[in-house]
């Protein structure tokens, strides 16, 4: 029987102290704290039997992809546009100077909050993810890969690999910054999924439950 494990990694904290939906923004790099997460994420893959790492190729992603690419230094970083963030419309929007929800020239984003129509839709991420995350499997026969993407694709690959509902409450997604969801196949075929949270001790608490970009 062959196995192969895809763990897929959440970038860690933003720099963002304007609290801009930075979507696929370029620029955009790892805090102080991010940066520690990274390095967490990269004491956890020390000692992992990898043979594939893939990032997305937004700045935070490949910055916390670095520290676990250190430790494995005979593989190469391959960058996947699969795996970026979402396309929004509200990108680049600062929630905290401007009630972009209020504005009229926003609402026909927001007519369909079930595709989503702001942005990219669900089943569109999920199908590039589920193809990334197979290819991922694919070059690690009997081993593990890495993927680093982002919060919303990570949410739509275990929603589509656990057979639920891709409509969510954003509020309730289970792939905090600096996470690991974990695919496991076994001859080819998805055998499980396991989340696990290895700098989970550094993410600061939330003060609400009030949905912020790149918290």
């Amino acid at each position: 029987m062959v196995a192969s494990v895809v763990h897929v990694v959440r970038h860690g904290q933003v720099y963002n102290p304007d609290a801009v939906l930075y979507g696929r923004l370029p620029g955009y790099r790892l805090s102080d704290l991010g940066q520690q997460m990274a390095e967490r994420v990269g004491e956890y893959f020390a000692d992992a039997n990898l043979a594939w790492l893939v990032s997305s190729p937004l700045q935070r992603a490949q910055e916390t992809m670095a520290p676990i690419a250190a430790r494995h230094p005979q593989l190469e970083v391959n960058l996947d546009e699969r795996v970026i963030e979402a396309a929004n419309y509200f990108e680049g929007s600062s929630f905290t100077r401007e009630k972009v929800f209020l504005k009229p020239q926003a609402w026909w984003a927001m007519r369909n909050p079930l595709r989503p129509s702001w942005g990219e839709s669900y089943n569109s991420i999920a199908r590039r993810m589920q193809a990334a995350i197979t290819d991922a499997a694919s070059h690690a026969p009997d081993a593990e890969a890495v993927i680093v993407a982002h919060e919303l694709p990570i949410w739509m690959a275990r929603l589509s690999a656990e057979n639920r509902m891709l409509v969510h409450d954003p509020r309730r997604r289970e792939a905090r910054l600096a996470s690991v969801t974990s695919f496991t196949f076994r001859d080819g075929e998805l055998a499980g999924v396991e989340y696990h949270e290895p700098a989970g001790d550094l993410i600061p608490a939330r003060k609400s439950r009030k949905y912020r970009p790149g918290a």
